[in-house]
Formats: structure tokens, C-alpha cells, sequence
């Protein structure tokens, strides 16, 4: 019988090792790919109405979710309406907010209604507010995204 030793004997023993340590060819660590999980920017919001003049001192009465991203989804009651006027101004809230309905009478009476958006569009950070003088100027807004 013959005993080995030296090198033989040491990886045999460096391999006995990694083996009950777990460090096989399979135990060395893969960092994770940096490439998104998804193809589509991240857009995801949370919308909201309050009567107030501005969003710091609104009372909230509604809120609601829109995600446009892979698909229209959330609690918006129309979610694709809402994401296909939001792509069709490239996410500029104050381009919807500014048109209104022709035609439309509204008093002038101080009855501050505020609208909020707040979250990512097209992988940016969105934090919107716009303050109505009532809710007859909020209604006369051309826009379903913050119909609810």
C-alpha cells in the first residue's frame, strides 16, 4: 500500500472541503444581470381629487390606481382611456388640465377642487397637482384621467 501525499493529497482534500462547504463548480456566486425584467418603463400612478386649494391642504374624496404599462390596468374606472390620453400628450398632466369644453357655463364662485398625480410615467417620477376654481371647471376639462 502506498500512502499519497503532496499535491494529490491536497486537492483531494481542497475538493473534500469545497464539496461539504458547498463551494463546487456550482456553489460560486453569479451576480444578477443588470438587463430590466420587463421590456416596458415602469408607469404606475396614484390619482387623486380633494377640495382644497392646493394638494398639501386638499381633503381627499376619491383616489385611485392607473398602470399603463405592459397593459392598461388599476381601480381608474377607465384605465385604457386614461392611458391612451396620457401617451398622446407623452405624460404632460398640465396639457390635459389646460383644455377645456367649449360651450360650457361654469359660475365664478371659489369652490377649490384639486387633482394629484403622483408616481412613474415612462420610468420618470411624476408629481402633479392642478387646483380648479370648482368642480363645474374641473368637469369641464378635456380629459377622462381624472374622471372618477
Amino acid at each position: 500500500m502506498r500512502k499519497t501525499t503532496g499535491a494529490i493529497g491536497g486537492i483531494g482534500a481542497a475538493l473534500a472541503m469545497s464539496a461539504a462547504l458547498g463551494l463546487g463548480a456550482s456553489g460560486t456566486a453569479h451576480a444578477e444581470s443588470a438587463t430590466p425584467k420587463s421590456l416596458y418603463p415602469p408607469s404606475a400612478l396614484v390619482l387623486s381629487i380633494g377640495h382644497g386649494p392646493d394638494a398639501s391642504s386638499m381633503a381627499v374624496q376619491r383616489a385611485v390606481t392607473v398602470s399603463c404599462q405592459p397593459t392598461p390596468s388599476g381601480t381608474h374606472p377607465a384605465p385604457a382611456r386614461a392611458c391612451a390620453e396620457l401617451r398622446a400628450v407623452n405624460g404632460e398632466f398640465s396639457t390635459l388640465t389646460e383644455g377645456t369644453e367649449s360651450g360650457r357655463v361654469c359660475t365664478k364662485d371659489w369652490r377649490p377642487v384639486t387633482v394629484t398625480a403622483e408616481g412613474i410615467w415612462d420610468g420618470q417620477r411624476v408629481a402633479y397637482e392642478h387646483t380648479f376654481a370648482n368642480n363645474c371647471l374641473k368637469n369641464a376639462a378635456l380629459t377622462q384621467v381624472f374622471e372618477f
